[in-house]
Formats: C-alpha cells, sequence, structure tokens
C-alpha cells in the first residue's frame, strides 16, 4: 500500500463525500454502548437516598481547609518550591530534555529577565517549521511528530512511510465499539478520551511491553484512532440529545491529521484547503510545549515508574483536562462572546477596556477576575504560537466575514495586558497566550466547542510520545520528589475514651 504525497492530495469532491457518506455505519443503540447511557443505582453516601449528612459525618466531610492547610511561613522558612516553583515564578529545575526549549525569559544574576518567547523542538525554531512546510503548501504536523519521536526532519519517503503507517490503524479493533466508553451531556469527551484510551490495552497483543519498537506502534495507533474515537464520542451524545441513530465515520486513507478530523466532523459538508492547512497550523503549535508543562510532566511520572503508554497517556489526557491546563481554552470563547454581548461599540477602546476592568475586578462574566487567553508560566513579553495563530487566523476571518471579532480579540490583547496588571497591582509582563484565539479558530472551522481540548490531547500526543520515551530510555530512575513532614506527635486514645 503505497500514500500519496500530503503535498499533492487533493480535496475530497462533492462525490466522495456523498460516498463516504452512504457507506457510514449506523448503530442502534443495542449495537453499541455509545448510545447507552448507564448510571449507577447506588447512590453516594452522602446522597439523601443514602446515608446522607446527619452532624455524626461532620468530621468526615467538613474542616478539610484547616486539615490540610500549612502555615504559610513553614514554607519559607523550608524553602518548600510549591508547585515546583522557585519563589521568582520560575520553574524548579528538575531534568534535562533534547526535545525542545520553551523560552520566555533570562536568568540574570539570578533575576528573572523577561524576553520574547520562542518555541524550539528538536533544535528548530516552530517559525522555521511552520515557514517550510506551509511554505511550501504541505501540511506540517506529520512532520513535527515525526521530527518530535525521532529527533530528526523526515526525508520524503520516510515521511510517507510514516503516514502510511498511521494509515494502517486508522480503524479501530473488531469488537472495540460495543465496549465504547461515551460521552454524556454531564460529562467530558476528554473523560471519554481517557477511558478509550485505556480500553485499547485490552485490544493489545502485549499492552506491556516497553521496547522503542512497541512504543513507537502505540504511538502511531493512537495518532490514527484518537480523532475517530473522539469524534464519534461526541456524535453519540449529539444521536442521544437529539433520539437520532449513531452514524460512524468511515476511515478514509490517504489524509493528513488535519483533515482527518475536518473530515470525520464535517462530514458532508466537507471543508477547503485553506481551513485544512489552518487547522494544521493549529496542530503543529499545539504538538509539544516542554517537559514542565502539567500533562507532559504527568506523561513522564507515569513513565518512569515503567508502567504501559496506554496507562501514561490517559494520565496525561486526564491532567490536560483540568480548567488550568487545556481545559480552558473553551472559556476563551465564552468570554470574547460575553465581552461582544455587552460591549456596544467594539471599536470603542475606552468601552472595551471598562468592561475588561469590571472582569478583572470580578464584576463580570464568571465571576473569577480571570481574563483568559492572558499570562503564562513561562512566557513573558510574548507567546510564539499566538502570534503565530494571529497570523494565520486574520485571512480566514477576513474570507468568512469575521474581521470585526478577529478585530475584537486583537484589542483584547492589546488592551488586557495593562487592565490586569492594575488589578493585580504587578509590574510583571503580561502577554497574550494561544487560548485567546484557539477557540476562535475552531469555531471558524465549525468544531464543537466540546472537542477543543480533546483536539489539543490528539496533537500533543506526538510529544507526549517524545517525552514518554526519554524518560524511559534516558532517565531510567522513578521520580520521586520529598515532602517535609511538619507533623507533631500524638498519643493514642482509646475509642471508649474519645466521646460521643
Amino acid at each position: 500500500m503505497s500514500v500519496q504525497p500530503l503535498s499533492q492530495r487533493p480535496m475530497p469532491t462533492s462525490r466522495d463525500r456523498l460516498r463516504a457518506r452512504a457507506i457510514r455505519r449506523i448503530l442502534s443503540a443495542g449495537d453499541t454502548s455509545a448510545l447507552t447511557h448507564a448510571v449507577d443505582v447506588t447512590p453516594m453516601p452522602s446522597d439523601k437516598r443514602s446515608l446522607g449528612r446527619p452532624a455524626v459525618s461532620d468530621g468526615l466531610y467538613q474542616d478539610f481547609e484547616c486539615i490540610d492547610k500549612v502555615p504559610e511561613e513553614l514554607f519559607k522558612k523550608l524553602d518548600v518550591k510549591r508547585g515546583l516553583r522557585n519563589a521568582d515564578g520560575s520553574g524548579v529545575l528538575v531534568g534535562l530534555t533534547t526535545i525542545s526549549n520553551v523560552h520566555g525569559y533570562n536568568k540574570v544574576d539570578g533575576r528573572v529577565e523577561p524576553d520574547e518567547g520562542d518555541l524550539v523542538i528538536r533544535g528548530y525554531h516552530i517559525d522555521d517549521l511552520l515557514a517550510g512546510t506551509h511554505g511550501a503548501g504541505r501540511f506540517g504536523y506529520e512532520e513535527t511528530a515525526y521530527l518530535l519521536i525521532s529527533s530528526r526532519l523526515p526525508r520524503k519517503a520516510e515521511l510517507e512511510d510514516f503516514s502510511e503507517r498511521i494509515d494502517s490503524r486508522r480503524e479501530l479493533p473488531t469488537g472495540y465499539l460495543s465496549l465504547f466508553p461515551r460521552t454524556t451531556e454531564s460529562s467530558s469527551i476528554m473523560n471519554v478520551l481517557a477511558r478509550s484510551t485505556l480500553l485499547l490495552y485490552a485490544f493489545d497483543e502485549n499492552p506491556d511491553d516497553t521496547s522503542p519498537t512497541h512504543e513507537v506502534d502505540v504511538s502511531l495507533s493512537m495518532l490514527a484512532r484518537l480523532p475517530r474515537i473522539a469524534a464519534i464520542a461526541h456524535e453519540a451524545s449529539v444521536a442521544v440529545h437529539d433520539g437520532t441513530k449513531l452514524a460512524v465515520p468511515p476511515v478514509r486513507q490517504g489524509f493528513s491529521m488535519a483533515e482527518t478530523v475536518l473530515d470525520v466532523l464535517r462530514g458532508d459538508e466537507g471543508f477547503t484547503r485553506e481551513e485544512a492547512m489552518l487547522f494544521d497550523v493549529m496542530l503543529m503549535l499545539h504538538a509539544e510545549h516542554g517537559g514542565g508543562n502539567n500533562s507532559t510532566f504527568t506523561c513522564r511520572v507515569l513513565s518512569s515508574s515503567g508502567t504501559d503508554a496506554y496507562s501514561a497517556y490517559a494520565a496525561a489526557m486526564g491532567s490536560l483536562k483540568g480548567p488550568k491546563h487545556g481545559g480552558a481554552n473553551y472559556k476563551v470563547g465564552e468570554m470574547v462572546d460575553d465581552i461582544a454581548e455587552h460591549v456596544s461599540r467594539w471599536d470603542n477602546e475606552d468601552e472595551l477596556a471598562s468592561y475588561l476592568e469590571r472582569i478583572a475586578h470580578k464584576e463580570a462574566f464568571d465571576g473569577t477576575g480571570l481574563i483568559y487567553g492572558m499570562g503564562h508560566a513561562v512566557y513573558t513579553k510574548s507567546d510564539p504560537r499566538a502570534r503565530l495563530v494571529r497570523r494565520y487566523a486574520g485571512k480566514l476571518a477576513a474570507e468568512k466575514g469575521l474581521g470585526e471579532k478577529f478585530q475584537l480579540i486583537q484589542d483584547i490583547e492589546r488592551l488586557a495586558p495593562g487592565v490586569v496588571r492594575e488589578a493585580r497591582g504587578t509590574r510583571k509582563p503580561i502577554c497574550a497566550n494561544i487560548d485567546l484565539y484557539t477557540g476562535f479558530v475552531y469555531s471558524m472551522l465549525g468544531i464543537p466547542a466540546d472537542l477543543y481540548t480533546p483536539i489539543f490531547a490528539m496533537a500533543r500526543l506526538a510529544g507526549w510520545t517524545a517525552h514518554r520515551m526519554e524518560e524511559l530510555y534516558g532517565s531510567g530512575r522513578i521520580i520521586r520528589p520529598a515532602y517535609n513532614s511538619v507533623i507533631e506527635g500524638r498519643d493514642y486514645v482509646p475509642i471508649e475514651e474519645r466521646g460521643e
């Protein structure tokens, strides 16, 4: 089986899309658990239908703010690095890597000096990787994934072989859909993605094999299957809500990751090459972001124990789901829509700044005081990913008649740093991060909001693979940080003497 080079693949025609639609598998509720909403018939202990919450249970359920709180002065006295952060906000050095460099500041005489942001993958600047692939009219995610896994840029034949290997694993295992853990309206597709990843363990002949060959095979399989798994989870939720049957998208050979995701989501609606290329940009920018981000570090921690790849990737997905990590990307879209609704004149700088001040002071939007999409743990002056997305997104926004909204987001990026600094009483540089533009771009591409973070996971899988393999074969030592104990000794009291 040979695969047509990415740069030469034609976009699907109307006839292609109709043919694909005609061969979609239609599953009834009896055919797959994807359409079964199972509810635990045994209520939680604190539920009033069970034991409830009488006073006798207060000692079990209450006062955790006091139980778990350690005096602030002890952290300083013992020089504890909370969140693995130094006092200046920089990350504690816990390892060495040859995979990437997330640069946002310099350390001069022990002080953090802000600098322009840069993302370097295996020695290549992300700007150059984008220019090298998209400048030649090619999709770039596969090349970036190959670079991350193998540490070098692929030759033409190697890239075609890499794509062919992914194509060979797009079909889900026989019987997998009958066990498929679906999403419900009250839960997250990220949760489904993690459970689906763990389920794949059961379909692997030797799932605990951690040899390089098997690790690469698992990674290729995940890159091939995650788009369809996420799409099926979303469509199952829609089918339950609408009272329809689930239409399982067919496997399409010869598509890039960007085309595959858009194809399984958009079906007969189709997509343009410009849309696929913009989506490819997003995948490239999300593919890797250093070993210290929460989900990648989670993957490294599990990998250092020697556990299987499925467990490590599922755990990373669980981390990415969190609202302080990848799960926050949809909040930006909600915030921008809220601003658009409450600011009557988008081009009125004073009115816009005034509403941003209300958000920062917890008087508007969700009351958290956060202006989502602003600020980053490493980047200070600029996030290179936000800069690149802004450049590519502007053209599509103009084509879709969304130029005014795109300008609104740019104005938020320009005004928000000053608003946040004033609200927090700090002089620290604050820049926009990639999330400020992510939701807008995905909405232009017709991608449902509940798939924003799963798409992040699909793209980051390549980076997780690189870090997992570096941990398995380069470090060889289980990650085991220390915690200082600050408890005081107590004498055991017999139960008869503890009171009623």
